[in-house]
């Protein structure tokens, strides 16, 4: 195996340009490949501590500031080369960013961490709940440490609190909620009763907004969008799958071509949040549009996932802000541009529909995947008529 710069450079720009990538972005990879070889001053031999030292380059040179495109386009190459030295491969794969937040360094704070992700492991949750879960954990042990505690036996109700607190800036007090959610079953994990008492203290309470339907207009210009060239076949079948399902962005990023009945017209998945098991039924159009995806605009490779992406490498969607992203410039195409288009907006409009429908709750309920029926009476708000229809007249002798 060539082990210098340029003869791994030569492999990577081949295997970005086998891969489909654009030629821009190959372009980009050679800007920095060059950039590495002028910094390695003639040690042709590419090492990862080489690679390190490279990668921390993160100041431009001519503006003598920090370079947030350097440090991605150095990074990645990096990764890729650190790679290829260890396996002899290129790896093209997309790397998540952030890696879940900061992370303690202390030994006793991460050993806690390595417990608590073990305890969730065994409990059998979510990948999605773990993360939630571990990453305002880990939030609250950084925050121990750059207050100078390193043992939580020191911490007190307080420091839960001004955890919490510290927040603020970052959070709207409406979402606190949810921060606490995630934070109790931690703090509940380290047996600190008063630790679980402070955090119920912190009077975080859950809110319940109307979310509006689409109106009759708005949804008609969605859908003939959707069934137009304007819309490319893949948004479209997206798009449709959320407004006409309900079905959440996590369950269509991991929906998978075997889970498709193109005979039956229906979808049928394990559910990403609960686990249970799902069928929804696809209309016309979207099985329409969903075929012409599949058929003619979906690129071609292993990844077994319906959606991918677009450009190199083509693998399923990252997460449900992709999903987002497609939803949000569908309405914009479509001209409807005063709401906000995102699943969670959908999922309420399926349901908000099925409602005027008359169709029963434990069938919305069925249909949107809930583990409770429960869940599903938060969609009785939005029916503004039939809420009416519950209002009793005043009795004669009761009016002024």
């Amino acid at each position: 195996m060539d082990a210098t710069i340029t003869g791994i450079g030569a492999v990577v720009v081949a295997e970005l340009r086998s891969a489909g990538y654009m030629e821009s972005t190959i372009g980009q990879y050679e800007k920095t490949i060059r950039a590495l070889t002028g910094y390695a001053r003639g040690h042709g031999v590419y090492t990862p501590a080489l690679g390190a030292g490279f990668a921390s380059l993160t100041t431009s040179p001519r503006t003598g500031r920090f370079s947030a495109q350097r440090r991605l386009d150095y990074r990645r190459l990096v990764a890729v080369l650190d790679s290829y030295v260890a396996t002899g491969r290129v790896d093209l794969s997309v790397r998540k960013r952030g890696g879940g937040g900061p992370r303690p360094t202390g030994d006793q704070y991460v050993a806690l961490d390595a417990s608590w992700e073990a305890a969730m492991v065994d409990r059998g949750l979510a990948a999605a709940t773990r993360q939630a879960y571990g990453r305002v954990a880990r939030g609250y042990l950084c925050f121990l440490e750059s207050s100078g505690t390193f043992d939580l036996d020191a911490a007190d109700g307080g420091t839960v609190l001004a955890f919490l607190a510290s927040l603020s800036p970052r959070w709207a007090r409406t979402s606190l909620f949810w921060v606490v959610s995630n934070f109790r079953p931690f703090l509940a994990f380290t047996g600190r009763a008063d630790l679980v008492d402070a955090v119920n203290l912190a009077g975080a309470k859950r809110t319940h907004p109307i979310v509006p339907v689409i109106g009759d207009d708005d949804q008609r210009l969605v859908v003939t969008a959707c069934a137009s060239d304007i819309v490319c076949a893949r948004d479209a079948a997206i798009t449709l799958l959320a407004l006409s399902t309900g079905l959440r962005a996590c369950d269509i990023v991991e929906l998978r071509l075997s889970n498709v009945d193109w005979r039956g017209q229906t979808i049928s998945i394990v559910q990403r949040k609960t686990g249970n098991p799902l069928t929804v039924p696809l209309t016309e159009l979207l099985t329409s549009r969903l075929a012409d995806y599949v058929l003619r605009d979906r690129p071609r490779t292993d990844d077994d996932h319906v959606f991918l992406r677009r450009l190199a490498p083509h693998v399923r969607l990252g997460d449900h802000a992709a999903i987002h992203r497609v939803t949000v410039e569908v309405f914009r195409v479509a001209g409807v541009t005063d709401v906000r288009a995102g699943t969670r907006l959908l999922r309420h409009n399926a349901a908000s529909r099925m409602l005027r429908a008359a169709t029963p709750l434990p069938t919305i309920s069925a249909v949107l995947g809930h583990a409770s029926e429960e869940s599903t009476t938060q969609y009785m708000s939005v029916d503004d008529d039939r809420l009416l229809r519950c209002v009793l007249p005043v009795p004669e002798g009761a009016r002024p």
